[in-house]
């Protein structure tokens, strides 16, 4: 799509492929921190345990 956009090709030319730069080091980036802290698994988008509210005098 981006690509048949003639003022895309000519900003591409003039500073660059930002979008493909970006994507890059965000790869980059999830690489390193699965590294750091290992790899990081969904959960279901939720909680393992579900959470109650927090009242005075719980624990």
């Amino acid at each position: 799509m981006w690509q048949e956009v003639p003022i895309y090709d000519r900003l591409v030319a003039e500073r660059g492929d930002i979008p493909a730069q970006v994507r890059s080091e965000a790869e980059r980036t999830v690489r390193h921190l699965a590294q750091v802290i290992g790899p990081i698994t969904p959960t279901g988008g939720g909680h393992p345990q579900p959470v109650r509210p927090f009242t005075t005098g719980q624990r």
